[in-house]
């Protein structure tokens, strides 16, 4: 069986963080003031970003850090889980993205320098279908539950539905899926900010899920594969408690990793349920959040690629 968690995280240290302004049309999240210059920005989102990958190995995580270049604009390429997934078979998939400075985030000297360490077996690419205006955004549009090869997700502009379902053939899943609004009335633009997915729980906002049915059938099939789900508000999402990741650490001890604006939101009764299953690891990466719309799950892309044999 394949497991939920892994104890290899891929990150992209920032070149040029910042405000992105063809996905602030889609992400709701996004916001952007005149408080912190452009390049104040781009710095403190570095330190943030050194300052996690610090934290994620005290813990016990292998974190394999790829350093951006300046040569183009890449403000989003800190949040590489959109681009690209990496499954347990050996599958390296890369997935076709909606704005178009954020298809430059995908490399394929990225994938060249895993498979010096990590044993690729097969390489798919959905990008072409960019051509025809389907996008799907990794682990973004689509929240895995591994074990159970089930897909939750999403659809909007970002996450196409025949993609989704060329994804579940080709991957052996099969497909949840819904549309979702956030306490505006606005379309989510991606599953992973209002669900996650452990090994023995979910955290999910049901009351984005706008049909009753859909919500129905979320709920269900998650407690039907043996999680416990634990609900959040729609004020909750808005500070990216939907958007966290359980990982493995040291002697395979479990961890939450959240951010600190997530963990504040959390009520005591949240908080004590999730730290049954998990120590909670929270984040402060506040200038990510703001600029780029994303948390702390995003700037993780999980390698559950099997470790080449050396010898």
């Amino acid at each position: 069986m394949s497991e939920q968690c892994t104890n290899a995280i891929m990150m992209i240290r920032p070149a040029r963080f910042g405000f992105n302004p063809q996905t602030a049309e889609s992400n709701a999240f996004q916001s952007q003031d005149e408080q912190l210059d452009a390049a104040t920005i781009a710095a403190e989102a570095v330190r943030e970003f050194d300052e996690f990958v610090l934290q994620l190995k005290h813990i016990g995580v292998e974190v394999i850090v790829i350093h951006d270049t300046p040569d183009e604009n890449r403000p989003d390429a800190i949040f590489p889980n959109n681009w690209i997934s990496f499954h347990e078979n050996g599958t390296v998939i890369t997935y076709p993205m909606h704005s178009k400075n954020r298809r430059l985030e995908r490399k394929e000297e990225i994938i060249e320098t895993l498979g010096l360490v990590f044993d690729i077996k097969h390489r798919y690419s959905f990008e072409f279908y960019e051509n025809d205006g389907k996008f799907l955004e990794g682990t973004g549009s689509m929240v895995l539950d591994r074990p159970n090869r089930t897909v939750y997700a999403c659809l909007g502009p970002r996450t196409d539905i025949f993609l989704l379902d060329q994804f579940c053939l080709l991957m052996n899943y099969k497909l949840v899926n819904f549309y979702a609004n956030d306490q505006n009335n606005t379309a989510i633009y991606h599953t992973n900010v209002i669900m996650a997915i452990g090994d023995k729980y979910a955290v999910v906002c049901l009351d984005c899920i706008t049909d009753e049915e859909k919500k129905k059938e979320v709920a269900g099939t998650l407690e039907a594969s043996g999680k416990e789900v634990i609900a959040i508000s729609l004020d909750q999402v808005y500070h990216f408690a939907g958007n966290m990741l359980q990982v493995t650490g040291r002697n395979d001890e479990k961890f939450l990793i959240l951010s600190r604006q997530a963990y504040d939101s959390l009520t005591t009764k949240q908080t004590d349920t999730l730290t049954q299953y998990n120590k909670l690891i929270p984040i402060d990466v506040s200038t990510i959040e703001k600029y780029g719309g994303g948390s702390v799950r995003c700037m993780m892309a999980e390698v559950f690629l099997p470790k080449k044999e050396i010898g």
